[in-house]
């Protein structure tokens, strides 16, 4: 997916997220939590963590930025992903 292809508004919150020295798609970071919790039909909830491997415990996460990562994660495969088929 191209960034180009994003609502200016989008663009900009991507880019924020980019910035932040937590905005990885690795196991376990805010924005693969956030695009999991939504692969698997699971409601919202901020997190990263938690899911075995290096990821370490799960931590909830309250502050603005950190729901924002997650947040982008989740309505990315929101809009654009799978989900799981539990057929």
């Amino acid at each position: 997916m191209y960034i180009a292809m994003l609502e200016p508004n989008e663009q900009e919150r991507v880019v924020r997220g980019l910035r932040d020295w937590q905005f990885q798609r690795k196991h376990g970071s805010l924005y693969d939590r956030g695009s999991a919790d939504s692969h698997y039909g699971r409601m919202p909830n901020p997190h990263y963590g938690g899911v075995g491997g290096d990821s370490g415990p799960r931590i909830e996460v309250y502050d603005e930025s950190s729901v924002a990562e997650y947040l982008a994660g989740y309505e990315y495969n929101e809009r654009y992903g799978d989900k799981k088929d539990y057929r």
